[in-house]
């Protein structure tokens, strides 16, 4: 298969430019990163960003995929001898995977059919002479072929009619005819298996019980969680158009009038749609379904966890985290800068144990020692309480107070179990590990959450319903997309945060930190070629996206890459100054014309990139971070009223709304009609993740346990 076949598709497709295309497929085929294509190679591709990039890739995989299978549908219809060179054309041509198998489906080998009984027992020139339906008398017309096993003409009409059952089955117009029916009009139904009905598994799913609207207009969460229903053995799921209408319009191409052949000919087209034709395209319209649920599902979770991976850092500051607990007590823990462990104990503030004065004194001091410029506090069981213990001890700390924040707890439990978590801390239990995590949250969360399953974080949809593959695939890529958007430390990055810097993966970045810890810090770039089996291609991948602040080379401080360093020296040698001087004085900067730098290997858009990165070199992409504080007296869902406004923190987004903490241990739900004053197609249009809002509460359902808030009509 030619590559500029595949272009042209791809490029028609996502309606790109073909040069594009070709320029990202090159890439793409060398071993590129999408990040370092999206960031380093924009000639190329004509400044195309990751999303299409992504795009052209998973294209081409998926083209691909069709071309070995019409490879493997080739090979069977000519071992079977009945390739035509009109077939192979159209198999050549096509490249939907739905119309490719309804061309191979008349040769597909299948398992012993009722038709295919029947064409061993000779009646194919029987069903033959029913569908053109010039007898008159189609049993006299049966009569030759009572013969071996068809006893009798009932059992030879019986017979014909499953063939032609068969032959409206797997026709490619009847095909496309009822495919269309579904696209169009099918509704999806859901009801309860009565027997389930009353089991307090089942109170989950009492929306769905009786339940049915059109396929096209299900949303993604309705339908993953009817499926999920089904899955669980509660609901019975069914997805149908107008029977009626589409066996009325397949009679029309098969049966030419009111005549003794034609009325054989519509019962078997009505048997053909029911038994065969109609299972066909509800299953392949139930997994389509599924799949486009699944994808909306994975874009909802991969944006929740790309804004919670960019979420605003704190960091590098001495830092006391704090995982609440009332019975088993708070465990602290004190981390310098860099997050190392410095100390750890536990307190009892709270009842039943109610040492709150020597849990204040143990807290002073530990601030006093270790100089603790920041407290993280988690934000589970007892938070609010243990917040409000800490204000207390604030007010008797002299000097300059540690600023406070609470920290998002998701998945701090599944890391303080893992593997990772044991390497790190072999010598301390899972409370000082999670800890730790909060804390180190607070000072970088990019650098903590990529030690955690995705999954786990509690930022997505049926995460745990949809395809897990193309689920770890996408978020996998987000991840990626956000280290490399930030960039890495060279000297002060994990071993797991390297492993998604671009061209590295989980050995290089084992090297990196190993020939770290035997020859100490990194002093420039051009060092990592030094990394064992970290070879030019590597290199080559990753050194743009890893950051020396302070090297005696600024540009090792900088998103400049090495293979541009030579660009910049020439600007400056033409200032005449030194590379250091053109990043911290404008008014050279402003004397330089890109236009003069222009060469084969380096264009516009590389230079463009120079420029802004010598006005901030090496700068953080993400946001500041900002405190806050819930409403005071607002502790549980009894102290809640209808109409009351409160300040609250967005937890998680769906696209149905937005899940907000509002400090009474349950999140209320703004739903999408409620997030603002006009009309609303996504919530990331609104709001995101970790963001500070205010919302009106609406009802509170306290028997289900939900709380229905808004955004409609508050002041900004």
């Amino acid at each position: 298969m030619e590559q500029n076949i595949l272009t042209k598709l791809i490029s028609q497709n996502l309606n790109l430019s073909e040069k594009a295309v070709a320029g990202t497929l090159k890439l793409l085929e060398e071993g590129c990163t999408i990040p370092f294509i999206a960031r380093y190679r924009k000639e190329a591709t004509g400044g195309l960003d990751e999303v299409q990039i992504a795009a052209i890739s998973e294209q081409n995989n998926r083209l691909k995929e069709i071309q070995k299978r019409k490879d493997t549908i080739t090979k069977t219809i000519n071992d079977q001898g009945k390739m035509t060179p009109e077939l192979e054309q159209r198999i050549n041509d096509c490249w939907d995977a739905a119309v490719l198998e309804d061309i191979y489906l008349p040769y597909k080998p299948k398992r012993r059919t009722r038709a295919q009984v029947a064409r061993e027992m000779g009646l194919e020139p029987l069903a033959l002479i029913l569908l053109k339906q010039r007898e008159r008398d189609p049993e006299r017309a049966a009569m030759p072929f009572v013969k071996g096993n068809v006893g009798d003409v009932d059992t030879a009409l019986k017979g014909a009619q499953d063939i032609i059952a068969e032959m409206v089955s797997e026709d490619e117009r009847s095909r496309q005819q009822v495919r269309s029916a579904f696209r169009r009009e099918a509704v999806i139904t859901s009801k309860v298996v009565k027997a389930k009905a009353d089991t307090d598994e089942a109170a989950k799913f009492s929306d769905y019980f009786d339940w049915h609207e059109p396929l096209r207009r299900c949303s993604s969460h309705r339908l993953l969680a009817m499926r999920r229903g089904e899955a669980e053995g509660i609901l019975r799921i069914t997805i149908s158009p107008d029977d009626e209408q589409c066996i009325e319009r397949l009679q029309r191409h098969y049966v030419y009038g009111n005549t003794p052949c034609g009325k054989l000919v519509a019962e078997a087209v009505d048997d053909g749609y029911k038994r065969l034709l109609k299972p066909s395209i509800e299953t392949e319209y139930a997994n389509l379904s599924k799949e486009q649920a699944d994808d909306e599902a994975i874009r909802v979770f991969a944006q929740n966890l790309r804004q919670l991976l960019l979420d605003a850092p704190l960091g590098q500051k001495r830092v006391m985290a704090i995982d609440p607990g009332f019975r088993t007590g708070c465990k602290v823990v004190c981390l310098d800068e860099q997050g190392n462990l410095r100390h750890h104990e536990a307190i009892f503030p709270h009842p039943p144990v109610n040492r709150t004065m020597q849990a204040s004194v143990h807290v002073q001091q530990m601030i006093a020692h270790y100089n603790i410029e920041a407290i993280a506090i988690g934000n589970g069981t007892a938070s609010r309480e243990t917040k409000s213990f800490v204000e207390d001890v604030l007010r008797e700390v002299d000097g300059e107070k540690p600023r406070l924040f609470v920290v998002s707890e998701d998945g701090a439990s599944v890391y303080s179990a893992s593997k990772i978590a044991r390497d790190e801390f072999p010598d301390e239990d899972v409370t000082v590990r999670g800890a730790v995590s909060i804390g180190r949250r607070l000072i970088d969360p990019l650098a903590e959450l990529v030690k955690i399953d995705p999954k786990s974080i509690g930022v997505g949809q049926y995460q745990h319903d949809v395809d897990q593959t193309k689920l770890k695939n996408q978020l996998d890529l987000t991840v990626e997309s956000c280290v490399n958007s930030v960039g890495v430390n060279l000297n002060t990055a994990s071993s797991h945060l390297l492993q998604y810097v671009s061209g590295l993966g989980p050995v290089l970045a084992k090297n990196i930190v190993d020939y770290r810890r035997a020859n100490g810090a990194f002093t420039s770039r051009a060092q990592l070629k030094k990394v064992p089996r970290l070879g030019p291609s590597a290199f080559l991948q990753c050194a743009g996206f890893l950051r020396i602040p302070n090297a005696k080379n600024p540009l090792d401080g900088s998103a400049v890459h090495p293979e541009s360093y030579s660009v910049v020296e020439q600007m400056a040698r033409d200032q005449q100054c030194t590379v250091a001087d053109l990043i911290s004085k404008k008014e050279l900067r402003a004397n330089i014309h890109i236009e003069k730098y222009v060469t084969k290997e380096t264009g516009l858009p590389t230079l463009v990139d120079i420029m802004k990165e010598l006005e901030k070199p090496g700068r953080d992409p993400r946001q500041q971070i900002t405190e806050f504080e819930f409403a005071h007296g607002i502790e549980s869902v009894d102290d809640l009223v209808e109409g009351m406004e409160l300040p609250g923190i967005v937890t998680n987004i769906t696209n149905f709304g937005a899940f907000v903490d509002i400090g009474v241990h349950q999140d209320g739900l703004v739903h999408i009609s409620q997030l603002a004053d006009k009309y609303v197609k996504d919530p990331n249009d609104v709001v995101s993740l970790h963001q500070n809002v205010t919302v009106r509460v609406l009802e509170i359902d306290r028997r289900r346990g939900r709380i229905s808030l808004s955004m409609r009509g508050i002041k900004k």
